[in-house]
């Protein structure tokens, strides 16, 4: 069984997830840390709770998502995974941070990628990966079936849908991976989102009203 901690980092208000099994492993999802104390949180919480990270994650590589990468492949020995449609995106992340005056080092070690249809296993619970571009060029979803919940990054939020004015983003692409991907969900299904509060997959097909 599978315990969500989120956190809410940076001025863009960005959520961070640790998601924790049984046995005390670990894997850290967007790490989005960018100052000092909030590194200082997420190093706190994972030794206070006694876990072992095993994964470093990427939902999508947009900067507010990967501040922390280095950080954390630096602090516990951990190679990146990403879906490799957001190498591109993960390589331009410094300049657009200089551009937001919000400098910060990138991550610099091996790239391993995500295949959509496999799973990350957590000793033996498993999160399916769900292709979801529209927002980002290589978008990802972290699915627990088991539990019934979605990491979901920038794809779909409470009463609204990810941004797609950035460069890769394109807005008929992410309507077609939510219907495609998440209304086949159950309705009780909890989404984690990149920013705000969780939702569910049955409020968001009723309620939401870029998907009407």
């Amino acid at each position: 069984m599978l315990t969500v901690k989120s956190f809410e980092f940076n001025p863009v208000q960005e959520n961070t997830y640790v998601l924790s099994g049984e046995k005390d492993a670990c894997c850290i999802i967007d790490p989005g840390c960018y100052f000092g104390n909030e590194r200082t949180a997420l190093n706190e919480h994972i030794e206070q709770q006694g876990l072992r990270p095993e994964w470093l994650l990427n939902t999508h590589c947009h900067l507010d998502h990967v501040f922390g990468n280095q950080f954390v492949a630096e602090t516990w020995d951990l190679p990146l995974h990403l879906h490799e449609k957001e190498q591109p995106v993960l390589a331009v992340a410094p300049a657009m941070g200089l551009q937001w005056g919000m400098p910060f080092e990138n991550y610099r070690g091996e790239l391993i990628y995500l295949v959509p249809g496999r799973s990350v296993m957590l000793g033996e619970d498993e999160l399916e990966i769900l292709f979801l571009p529209g927002h980002s060029p290589g978008s990802v979803g972290f699915y627990c079936r088991k539990q019934g919940f979605l990491i979901g990054g920038d794809v779909l939020f409470r009463d609204s849908i990810g941004r797609t004015d950035l460069p890769g983003g394109d807005h008929d692409t992410l309507l077609r991976s939510i219907r495609e991907k998440l209304w086949p969900l159950p309705d009780e299904t909890i989404v984690y989102p990149g920013h705000g509060e969780p939702t569910t997959i049955g409020h968001e097909r009723a309620h939401n009203p870029f998907l009407r």
